[in-house]
């Protein structure tokens, strides 16, 4: 092959293989270059965003729901329900009636005092039967028992040996044997009080922000 034929393929070859580098570096038109460069960056979504109206203001106060000292107590009463009576007893053993209401309280940061008798005089301001709330300890037969209110019209104690803490109805025969009832709580209940008045209103009418 002459000299001029090898040089003439060389260059073809060249042509070809500098073909698609041209192609993918084709410039784009001025007004468009200078377009893209003033337009301002596109930003990524940020995940700590949120976006703050009614409906979110509402559900952040919920989350943020008082634990007052009744709720801690009436929940360690509750789930002792099944264990054992036993006179005397204050673990999870046995409890009987003021045990259980001594150990509720005490977990809840309430200190009362060991028998029933004692836990009733230990509070100057009584409860009437029409307006007990729960987590009140209720007294009956000559302050000779003691249960916890566990909601309207229930209370939670230790009735008698034999028979295990439950949850029981309060009935005509409990009534007609009420002494009284306490309030070891009654910051915690007033705070609860305003607090489910305040979540059960509407969601308020407010702008909506981004945070």
């Amino acid at each position: 092959m002459s000299r001029i034929a090898i040089a003439s393929a060389a260059g073809v070859a060249g042509l070809l293989l500098a073909a698609p580098a041209a192609q993918a570096t084709t410039a784009k038109p001025p007004a468009q270059q200078a377009a893209e460069e003033k337009a301002p960056a596109q930003k990524a979504p940020d995940a700590s965003t949120i976006t703050l109206d009614g409906h979110k203001l509402k559900e952040i106060q919920d989350k943020r729901a008082p634990k007052p000292a009744w709720k801690i107590a009436l929940k360690f009463a509750m789930n002792k329900r099944g264990t054992p009576y036993v006179w005397g007893g204050t673990s999870p053993r046995g409890y009987d009636c003021s045990g259980l209401m001594l150990r509720a309280y005490q977990k809840a940061g309430i200190q009362l005092p060991r028998v029933a008798a004692d836990q009733y005089a230990a509070f100057d301001k009584k409860v009437s039967w029409k307006n007990l709330k729960p987590g009140d300890l209720v007294f009956f037969s000559n302050l000779g028992h003691v249960g916890m209110i566990s909601r309207p019209g229930y209370m939670v104690h230790a009735p008698r040996t034999g028979d295990v803490v439950k949850e029981e109805k309060l009935s005509a025969w409990r009534r007609s044997a009420f002494v009284g009832g306490v309030r070891p709580d009654r910051k915690g209940v007033r705070e609860w009080r305003e607090f489910v008045k305040q979540r059960d209103e509407p969601a308020p009418s407010m702008p909506t922000a981004t945070l």
